[in-house]
Protein backbone atom coordinates (compact mmCIF):
# COMPACT_ATOMS: atom_id res chain seq x y z
CA UNK A 1 0.00 0.00 0.00
CA UNK A 2 1.06 3.18 -0.68
CA UNK A 3 -0.30 6.68 0.42
CA UNK A 4 -1.06 8.18 -3.24
CA UNK A 5 -3.87 6.43 -5.31
CA UNK A 6 -1.98 3.36 -6.60
CA UNK A 7 -3.84 3.73 -10.32
CA UNK A 8 -2.13 7.79 -10.26
CA UNK A 9 1.36 6.33 -8.86
CA UNK A 10 0.95 4.00 -12.26
CA UNK A 11 1.02 7.09 -14.25
CA UNK A 12 2.77 9.84 -12.55
CA UNK A 13 6.41 9.58 -12.08
CA UNK A 14 7.99 9.45 -8.29
CA UNK A 15 9.78 13.14 -7.95
CA UNK A 16 13.23 13.08 -5.40
CA UNK A 17 11.29 14.95 -3.08
CA UNK A 18 8.04 13.40 -3.05
CA UNK A 19 9.65 10.29 -2.14
CA UNK A 20 11.69 11.62 0.89
CA UNK A 21 8.20 13.32 1.85
CA UNK A 22 6.64 9.61 1.84
CA UNK A 23 9.48 7.67 3.92
CA UNK A 24 9.82 10.55 6.68
CA UNK A 25 6.43 12.88 6.94
CA UNK A 26 3.78 10.94 8.60
CA UNK A 27 2.04 13.83 10.04
CA UNK A 28 1.68 14.75 13.41
CA UNK A 29 -0.86 12.92 16.04
CA UNK A 30 -4.05 15.03 16.61
CA UNK A 31 -7.26 14.53 18.63
CA UNK A 32 -9.67 17.03 18.90
CA UNK A 33 -8.38 19.71 17.37
CA UNK A 34 -4.75 19.22 19.56
CA UNK A 35 -1.32 18.21 18.70
CA UNK A 36 -0.09 15.49 20.91
CA UNK A 37 3.69 14.74 21.07
CA UNK A 38 3.17 11.91 23.69
CA UNK A 39 1.44 10.22 26.54
CA UNK A 40 1.23 10.10 30.17
CA UNK A 41 1.66 6.64 31.69
CA UNK A 42 2.69 5.41 35.17
CA UNK A 43 4.54 2.38 37.16
CA UNK A 44 4.08 2.13 41.03
CA UNK A 45 7.91 1.60 42.34
CA UNK A 46 8.17 -0.48 45.65
CA UNK A 47 11.66 0.73 45.40
CA UNK A 48 11.24 4.33 45.88
CA UNK A 49 7.63 3.53 47.45
CA UNK A 50 5.46 6.28 45.27
CA UNK A 51 4.19 6.12 41.94
CA UNK A 52 6.02 7.95 39.01
CA UNK A 53 4.82 9.32 36.35
CA UNK A 54 6.34 8.87 32.74
CA UNK A 55 5.71 10.91 29.60
CA UNK A 56 6.03 8.43 26.13
CA UNK A 57 6.75 9.83 22.93
CA UNK A 58 6.29 6.95 20.14
CA UNK A 59 7.71 7.20 16.40
CA UNK A 60 5.45 8.11 14.15
CA UNK A 61 6.23 4.96 12.39
CA UNK A 62 3.93 3.01 15.04
CA UNK A 63 1.35 4.96 13.40
CA UNK A 64 1.31 3.71 9.94
CA UNK A 65 -1.86 1.79 9.40
CA UNK A 66 -1.63 -1.81 8.07
CA UNK A 67 2.29 -1.47 8.54
CA UNK A 68 4.36 -4.27 11.13
CA UNK A 69 4.94 -3.00 14.73
CA UNK A 70 8.82 -2.21 14.40
CA UNK A 71 11.01 -2.13 17.38
CA UNK A 72 13.05 0.95 18.67
CA UNK A 73 16.00 1.97 20.75
CA UNK A 74 15.05 4.03 23.87
CA UNK A 75 16.05 7.17 25.21
CA UNK A 76 15.34 8.11 28.93
CA UNK A 77 15.06 11.40 29.22
CA UNK A 78 16.11 13.25 33.49
CA UNK A 79 13.93 15.93 34.66
CA UNK A 80 11.45 14.81 31.91
CA UNK A 81 8.81 17.06 32.92
CA UNK A 82 11.42 20.27 31.90
CA UNK A 83 12.98 18.64 28.19
CA UNK A 84 10.29 16.45 27.32
CA UNK A 85 9.17 18.55 24.32
CA UNK A 86 12.00 19.90 22.90
CA UNK A 87 13.60 16.54 22.76
CA UNK A 88 10.80 14.73 21.50
CA UNK A 89 11.13 18.00 18.31
CA UNK A 90 14.11 17.46 18.21
CA UNK A 91 14.43 13.77 17.74
CA UNK A 92 11.83 14.15 15.31
CA UNK A 93 14.03 16.84 12.86
CA UNK A 94 16.78 14.40 13.19
CA UNK A 95 15.18 11.38 12.52
CA UNK A 96 12.00 11.60 10.43
CA UNK A 97 11.64 14.91 8.71
CA UNK A 98 13.31 15.84 5.48
CA UNK A 99 15.02 12.95 4.75
CA UNK A 100 17.00 12.93 8.10
CA UNK A 101 18.68 9.73 9.40
CA UNK A 102 21.31 11.73 11.85
CA UNK A 103 19.63 9.61 14.00
CA UNK A 104 17.36 6.42 14.40
CA UNK A 105 14.15 6.56 14.93
CA UNK A 106 13.49 6.23 19.32
CA UNK A 107 10.95 5.66 21.91
CA UNK A 108 11.18 8.72 24.11
CA UNK A 109 10.81 8.51 27.96
CA UNK A 110 10.70 11.45 30.31
CA UNK A 111 10.97 10.80 33.92
CA UNK A 112 9.76 13.78 35.49
CA UNK A 113 11.10 14.37 39.05
CA UNK A 114 9.01 14.04 42.52
CA UNK A 115 12.03 14.30 44.90
CA UNK A 116 14.43 15.96 42.81
CA UNK A 117 17.53 16.21 45.38
CA UNK A 118 16.74 12.71 47.10
CA UNK A 119 16.90 10.89 43.42
CA UNK A 120 19.23 12.28 41.57
CA UNK A 121 22.37 12.99 44.06
CA UNK A 122 24.10 9.55 43.90
CA UNK A 123 25.50 10.02 47.67
CA UNK A 124 24.97 12.29 51.27
CA UNK A 125 26.51 15.00 51.41
CA UNK A 126 27.05 17.38 54.31
CA UNK A 127 25.83 20.92 54.87
CA UNK A 128 28.27 22.63 51.89
CA UNK A 129 27.09 26.67 51.51
CA UNK A 130 26.22 27.92 48.84
CA UNK A 131 25.02 24.86 47.31
CA UNK A 132 24.18 22.55 49.39
CA UNK A 133 21.37 23.68 52.29
CA UNK A 134 20.48 21.93 55.13
CA UNK A 135 17.01 20.93 53.33
CA UNK A 136 19.17 19.37 50.27
CA UNK A 137 21.58 17.91 52.55
CA UNK A 138 18.82 15.96 54.61
CA UNK A 139 17.31 14.25 51.57
CA UNK A 140 20.02 13.99 49.31
CA UNK A 141 22.00 10.50 48.71
CA UNK A 142 18.94 8.42 47.15
CA UNK A 143 20.54 7.97 43.60
CA UNK A 144 21.34 4.35 44.27
CA UNK A 145 17.85 3.71 44.93
CA UNK A 146 16.82 5.50 42.01
CA UNK A 147 19.13 3.48 39.74
CA UNK A 148 17.33 0.33 41.16
CA UNK A 149 13.98 1.76 40.30
CA UNK A 150 15.13 2.20 36.35
CA UNK A 151 17.21 -1.59 35.95
CA UNK A 152 14.29 -3.06 38.21
CA UNK A 153 11.16 -1.52 37.46
CA UNK A 154 10.64 0.88 35.17
CA UNK A 155 13.14 -0.53 32.15
CA UNK A 156 11.08 -3.61 32.24
CA UNK A 157 8.30 -1.76 32.62
CA UNK A 158 9.27 0.11 28.87
CA UNK A 159 10.03 -3.14 27.74
CA UNK A 160 6.82 -5.31 28.25
CA UNK A 161 4.53 -2.52 27.17
CA UNK A 162 6.24 -0.68 23.96
CA UNK A 163 8.07 -2.01 21.47
CA UNK A 164 11.63 -1.53 22.00
CA UNK A 165 15.10 -2.73 21.16
CA UNK A 166 17.76 -3.53 23.36
CA UNK A 167 19.85 -0.03 22.85
CA UNK A 168 19.39 2.72 25.35
CA UNK A 169 20.30 6.27 25.54
CA UNK A 170 20.46 8.27 29.07
CA UNK A 171 20.07 12.27 29.08
CA UNK A 172 20.63 14.27 32.11
CA UNK A 173 21.54 17.91 33.21
CA UNK A 174 22.80 19.62 36.27
CA UNK A 175 21.93 16.99 38.96
CA UNK A 176 20.95 14.90 35.86
CA UNK A 177 24.16 14.82 34.52
CA UNK A 178 25.77 13.72 37.66
CA UNK A 179 23.03 11.20 37.79
CA UNK A 180 24.14 9.75 34.26
CA UNK A 181 27.91 9.91 35.88
CA UNK A 182 26.81 7.63 38.86
CA UNK A 183 24.77 5.04 36.54
CA UNK A 184 27.33 5.03 33.73
CA UNK A 185 30.05 4.68 36.51
CA UNK A 186 28.31 1.65 38.97
CA UNK A 187 26.01 0.51 36.39
CA UNK A 188 27.76 0.96 33.33
CA UNK A 189 26.03 -2.04 31.17
CA UNK A 190 22.44 0.03 32.29
CA UNK A 191 22.47 2.02 29.44
CA UNK A 192 24.88 1.82 25.96
CA UNK A 193 25.63 5.61 25.65
CA UNK A 194 24.99 8.73 27.59
CA UNK A 195 24.81 12.40 27.73
CA UNK A 196 26.19 14.26 30.75
CA UNK A 197 24.77 17.89 30.42
CA UNK A 198 26.95 20.23 32.74
CA UNK A 199 26.82 17.51 35.30
CA UNK A 200 27.23 18.99 39.17
CA UNK A 201 30.66 17.01 39.51
CA UNK A 202 31.20 19.16 42.46
CA UNK A 203 28.91 17.46 44.29
CA UNK A 204 30.17 15.98 47.85
CA UNK A 205 32.56 18.39 48.00
CA UNK A 206 34.29 16.54 44.74
CA UNK A 207 34.46 13.29 46.90
CA UNK A 208 32.16 11.65 44.05
CA UNK A 209 34.49 12.85 41.20
CA UNK A 210 37.18 11.46 42.86
CA UNK A 211 35.81 8.17 43.13
CA UNK A 212 33.96 8.07 39.61
CA UNK A 213 37.51 8.88 38.18
CA UNK A 214 39.04 6.30 40.21
CA UNK A 215 36.25 3.21 39.88
CA UNK A 216 36.40 4.49 35.95
CA UNK A 217 40.43 3.75 36.32
CA UNK A 218 39.64 0.25 36.15
CA UNK A 219 37.00 -0.45 33.52
CA UNK A 220 37.05 -1.16 29.81
CA UNK A 221 34.27 0.64 28.37
CA UNK A 222 34.92 -0.06 24.61
CA UNK A 223 30.97 -0.28 23.74
CA UNK A 224 30.05 2.31 25.91
CA UNK A 225 29.43 6.37 24.42
CA UNK A 226 29.61 9.30 26.29
CA UNK A 227 28.76 12.87 25.41
CA UNK A 228 29.98 15.46 28.01
CA UNK A 229 29.10 19.23 27.28
CA UNK A 230 30.15 22.21 29.12
CA UNK A 231 28.32 25.50 30.03
CA UNK A 232 30.24 28.60 30.16
CA UNK A 233 29.37 29.91 33.98
CA UNK A 234 32.56 31.82 34.93
CA UNK A 235 32.51 35.31 35.50
CA UNK A 236 33.40 37.83 32.18
CA UNK A 237 37.16 38.01 33.59
CA UNK A 238 37.23 34.80 33.65
CA UNK A 239 38.32 32.12 30.55
CA UNK A 240 39.30 28.31 30.42
CA UNK A 241 43.08 28.77 31.32
CA UNK A 242 42.93 31.07 34.31
CA UNK A 243 39.50 29.51 35.84
CA UNK A 244 42.19 26.46 36.81
CA UNK A 245 43.86 27.83 39.46
CA UNK A 246 40.79 30.04 40.70
CA UNK A 247 39.58 28.45 44.20
CA UNK A 248 36.24 31.01 44.68
CA UNK A 249 33.48 28.80 45.42
CA UNK A 250 31.34 29.91 42.60
CA UNK A 251 33.90 28.46 39.85
CA UNK A 252 33.90 25.14 41.63
CA UNK A 253 31.27 23.94 39.28
CA UNK A 254 32.89 24.17 35.54
CA UNK A 255 36.52 23.41 37.44
CA UNK A 256 35.25 19.64 38.48
CA UNK A 257 34.06 19.44 35.17
CA UNK A 258 36.39 20.41 33.46
CA UNK A 259 38.85 17.99 35.93
CA UNK A 260 36.34 15.29 34.63
CA UNK A 261 37.26 15.59 31.19
CA UNK A 262 40.90 15.95 32.11
CA UNK A 263 40.31 12.28 32.92
CA UNK A 264 38.05 11.21 30.45
CA UNK A 265 40.21 12.72 27.88
CA UNK A 266 43.20 10.49 27.95
CA UNK A 267 41.52 7.22 26.31
CA UNK A 268 42.80 4.61 28.61
CA UNK A 269 39.38 3.56 29.55
CA UNK A 270 38.68 2.81 25.47
CA UNK A 271 35.42 5.15 26.06
CA UNK A 272 33.85 6.21 23.04
CA UNK A 273 33.73 10.17 24.14
CA UNK A 274 33.35 13.34 23.25
CA UNK A 275 33.70 16.66 24.71
CA UNK A 276 32.32 20.33 24.21
CA UNK A 277 32.95 23.80 25.74
CA UNK A 278 29.69 26.30 24.96
CA UNK A 279 31.22 30.14 25.30
CA UNK A 280 27.92 31.07 24.56
CA UNK A 281 25.79 29.04 26.55
CA UNK A 282 24.51 29.15 30.20
CA UNK A 283 23.85 26.66 32.50
CA UNK A 284 20.15 27.08 31.60
CA UNK A 285 20.42 27.18 28.22
CA UNK A 286 22.95 24.22 27.41
CA UNK A 287 20.27 21.15 27.45
CA UNK A 288 18.96 22.06 24.01
CA UNK A 289 22.53 22.58 22.36
CA UNK A 290 24.52 19.95 24.07
CA UNK A 291 21.71 17.01 23.69
CA UNK A 292 21.53 18.31 19.82
CA UNK A 293 25.11 17.89 19.45
CA UNK A 294 25.48 14.51 22.23
CA UNK A 295 22.47 12.67 19.65
CA UNK A 296 24.67 13.79 16.45
CA UNK A 297 28.11 12.19 18.34
CA UNK A 298 26.52 9.10 19.67
CA UNK A 299 24.50 8.34 16.74
CA UNK A 300 26.99 9.63 13.61
CA UNK A 301 27.07 5.97 12.25
CA UNK A 302 23.38 6.30 11.15
CA UNK A 303 23.68 8.74 8.82
CA UNK A 304 22.40 7.15 5.45
CA UNK A 305 24.45 9.27 2.86
CA UNK A 306 22.56 8.90 -1.02
CA UNK A 307 23.36 11.14 -3.15
CA UNK A 308 20.70 13.10 -4.95
CA UNK A 309 21.44 11.53 -7.87
CA UNK A 310 21.37 7.88 -6.35
CA UNK A 311 17.87 9.00 -4.79
CA UNK A 312 16.53 10.04 -8.32
CA UNK A 313 18.16 7.39 -10.18
CA UNK A 314 17.32 4.42 -7.78
CA UNK A 315 18.67 0.98 -8.98
CA UNK A 316 20.39 -2.33 -7.32
CA UNK A 317 23.62 -0.53 -6.83
CA UNK A 318 21.80 1.83 -4.91
CA UNK A 319 20.05 -0.23 -2.59
CA UNK A 320 23.18 -2.74 -2.14
CA UNK A 321 24.66 0.54 -0.66
CA UNK A 322 21.58 1.07 1.40
CA UNK A 323 21.64 -3.16 2.57
CA UNK A 324 25.51 -2.16 3.42
CA UNK A 325 24.86 0.66 5.45
CA UNK A 326 21.90 -0.96 7.89
CA UNK A 327 24.77 -3.79 8.40
CA UNK A 328 27.10 -1.11 9.95
CA UNK A 329 24.07 0.55 11.90
CA UNK A 330 23.43 -3.14 13.28
CA UNK A 331 26.96 -3.45 14.14
CA UNK A 332 26.81 -0.36 16.42
CA UNK A 333 23.80 -1.02 17.59
CA UNK A 334 24.22 -4.32 18.89
CA UNK A 335 21.52 -6.12 17.32
CA UNK A 336 20.13 -6.75 13.65
CA UNK A 337 18.58 -3.50 12.27
CA UNK A 338 15.87 -4.76 9.23
CA UNK A 339 15.61 -2.35 6.54
CA UNK A 340 12.47 0.05 7.63
CA UNK A 341 8.93 -1.22 6.11
CA UNK A 342 7.97 2.42 4.63
CA UNK A 343 11.44 3.03 3.38
CA UNK A 344 11.65 -0.87 1.53
CA UNK A 345 7.93 0.04 0.17
CA UNK A 346 8.78 3.68 -1.39
CA UNK A 347 11.61 2.41 -3.68
CA UNK A 348 9.48 -0.81 -4.34
CA UNK A 349 7.01 1.80 -5.91
CA UNK A 350 9.55 4.08 -7.46
CA UNK A 351 10.99 1.03 -8.95
CA UNK A 352 8.03 0.12 -10.38
CA UNK A 353 7.21 3.30 -11.92
CA UNK A 354 10.71 3.44 -13.31
CA UNK A 355 9.97 -0.09 -14.89
CA UNK A 356 12.50 -1.97 -13.52
CA UNK A 357 9.91 -4.69 -12.42
CA UNK A 358 12.80 -6.98 -11.27
CA UNK A 359 14.17 -4.43 -8.82
CA UNK A 360 10.63 -3.81 -7.56
CA UNK A 361 9.55 -7.55 -7.21
CA UNK A 362 12.79 -8.01 -4.99
CA UNK A 363 11.97 -5.40 -2.89
CA UNK A 364 8.28 -5.89 -2.06
CA UNK A 365 9.09 -9.94 -1.41
CA UNK A 366 11.69 -9.09 0.31
CA UNK A 367 9.27 -6.65 2.54
CA UNK A 368 7.23 -9.54 3.03
CA UNK A 369 10.10 -12.23 4.02
CA UNK A 370 11.19 -9.15 6.38
CA UNK A 371 7.42 -7.78 8.18
CA UNK A 372 5.25 -11.32 7.49
CA UNK A 373 2.41 -9.85 10.00
CA UNK A 374 2.31 -6.89 7.81
CA UNK A 375 -1.13 -6.39 5.80
CA UNK A 376 0.75 -3.65 4.04
CA UNK A 377 3.75 -6.22 2.80
CA UNK A 378 1.35 -8.06 0.96
CA UNK A 379 -1.16 -5.19 -0.51
CA UNK A 380 2.26 -3.69 -1.82
CA UNK A 381 3.32 -6.82 -3.53
CA UNK A 382 -0.36 -7.47 -4.91
CA UNK A 383 -0.25 -4.00 -6.52
CA UNK A 384 2.94 -5.05 -8.31
CA UNK A 385 1.52 -8.71 -9.49
CA UNK A 386 -1.70 -6.59 -10.69
CA UNK A 387 0.93 -3.88 -12.47
CA UNK A 388 2.33 -6.85 -14.17
CA UNK A 389 -0.67 -8.70 -15.43
CA UNK A 390 -0.34 -11.61 -12.74
CA UNK A 391 -4.04 -11.53 -11.42
CA UNK A 392 -3.83 -14.82 -9.25
CA UNK A 393 -0.67 -13.87 -7.52
CA UNK A 394 -2.52 -10.25 -7.29
CA UNK A 395 -5.67 -11.82 -5.67
CA UNK A 396 -4.11 -14.39 -3.70
CA UNK A 397 -2.32 -11.51 -1.89
CA UNK A 398 -5.09 -9.08 -1.53
CA UNK A 399 -6.89 -11.93 0.12
CA UNK A 400 -3.99 -12.58 2.61
CA UNK A 401 -4.02 -8.35 3.33
CA UNK A 402 -7.68 -9.51 4.42
CA UNK A 403 -6.36 -12.11 6.52
CA UNK A 404 -4.56 -10.23 8.47
CA UNK A 405 -6.92 -7.13 8.81
CA UNK A 406 -10.25 -7.53 7.50
CA UNK A 407 -10.83 -3.48 7.22
CA UNK A 408 -8.49 -2.54 4.80
CA UNK A 409 -11.11 -0.62 2.55
CA UNK A 410 -8.43 0.08 -0.21
CA UNK A 411 -7.76 -3.80 -0.52
CA UNK A 412 -11.22 -4.98 -0.18
CA UNK A 413 -11.64 -2.42 -3.30
CA UNK A 414 -9.05 -3.85 -5.66
CA UNK A 415 -9.52 -7.33 -4.81
CA UNK A 416 -13.29 -6.93 -5.44
CA UNK A 417 -12.58 -5.10 -8.86
CA UNK A 418 -10.25 -7.96 -9.86
CA UNK A 419 -12.95 -10.47 -9.29
CA UNK A 420 -15.67 -8.92 -10.91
Amino acid sequence: MITTDFATVKIKKILFFGVLILITSFGFAQKNNKIEIGTVDSVFSKVLNENRKVLIHLPKSTRLTGFSKQKYPVLYLLDGDVHFSSVVGMMEQLSEMNGNTLCPEMIIVGIPNTNRGRDLTPTHSDIDPPFVTKDLSEQSGGGEKFAAFLEKELIPFIDSKYPTAPYRTLIGHSFGGLTVMNILTNHTALFNSYIAIDPSMWWDRQNFLKETEAKLRTKDLVNTSLFLGVANTMDENMNLVKVRNDTNVMTKHIRSILDLNDFLGDKKTHLNYQYKYYKDDSHGSVPLIATYDGLRFIFAFNQLKLTIGEQMNFNKAVFSKIEKHYELVSKHLGYKVTLPEAMVNSYGYQSLVSKNNELAGYLFKMNVTNYPESPNTYDSLADFYEANGDKKNAVANYQKVLTLDKDFPETKDKLERLLK
